[in-house]
């Protein structure tokens, strides 16, 4: 292929081609009641199987939440011991996920994207797959990228004591998590890796305006969802995940041109290696 055409290709190729998602309060609404079931969970969890005082919990989890970006990380921290598998099961088990119903108009809106889709949450494998069932979505994604995933020994590098903290935070003064997870610079980056993608070329799609604004901070061009109201590092705000082709018409136009009149050449498709299949 002459250097012209390699030009053409790169010149008429689509500006984004993945889409990283989260899960829980990004593909469907905070109404459902997981999250508030959630919580409940983890305050039983630390209140009956770390034995603090059901009057502590509130407080402590708030602040645990704020610090690290989940409570689990933070009771980690906090030099709390516990199985993570035991967490999940017992925070995650006991979920209303029969308030989740199939959702065949973001069914087909996904499907519709030309673009790579993959799931980043900080959940657990068997919960992100249990939503996913639930809403009828478990075959419009590449894969997932998840808590096992994140913090699998393959996938993490260096010492636990040089994990990155949320950026908002003072970390001079707090011990550093053994877990990784959103809204950290390690977790965006190590998700961009598993799914092998640039982050000037994937869309992100969350709930948190804390994970947003890290996702800004990588470089990833960002979609609050839950809201109309854009907040720090915001790109886009949907008040619902169903209105994506409103606010961002352009990724599918930008495919429909680019198929128009663009030369083809040989290439491996990208994968994702050891993200966790639904």
């Amino acid at each position: 292929m002459s250097a012209y055409e390699n030009q053409r290709v790169t010149d008429q190729r689509p500006r984004y081609d993945c889409l990283l998602f989260d899960l829980d309060d990004t593909l469907y609404p905070l109404s459902s009641g997981l999250a508030a079931a959630c919580t409940s969970n983890i305050a039983d969890y630390v209140n009956q199987k770390l034995g603090v005082e059901r009057s502590r919990v509130p407080d402590l989890c708030g602040e645990l939440y704020k610090t690290y970006g989940t409570s689990m990380a933070g009771l980690r921290a906090a030099g709390y011991e516990f199985d993570y598998d035991d967490y999940h099961s017992f925070v995650h088990g006991r979920l209303p996920y029969e308030n989740l119903k199939p959702d065949p108009v973001l069914r087909n809106l996904l499907l519709s994207l030309p673009q790579r889709k993959i799931i980043f949450t900080n959940g657990d494998k068997v919960h992100a797959a249990k939503v996913l069932k639930k809403l009828g979505l478990e075959d419009c994604f590449e894969g997932i990228i998840c808590f096992e995933t994140l913090n699998s020994p393959l996938q993490i590098t260096g010492n636990n004591t040089d994990r990155d903290m949320p950026t908002d935070t003072d970390n001079s003064t707090i011990p550093k998590a053994p877990v990784i997870c959103k809204p950290s610079k390690d977790a965006i980056e190590q998700a961009l890796r598993l799914a092998n993608t640039d982050p000037q070329r994937t869309i992100f799609f969350d709930d948190s305006p804390r994970n947003i604004a890290a996702g800004k901070g990588a470089a990833l061009c960002t979609v609050l969802v839950g809201t109309s109201v854009r907040t720090k590092g915001a790109d886009f705000a949907l008040e619902s995940i169903h209105n994506i082709r409103e606010a961002l018409p352009e990724i599918w136009e930008e495919e429909e041109e680019s198929s128009n009149n663009v030369v083809h050449s040989r290439g491996e498709a990208a994968t994702i290696e050891t993200v966790v299949t639904a």
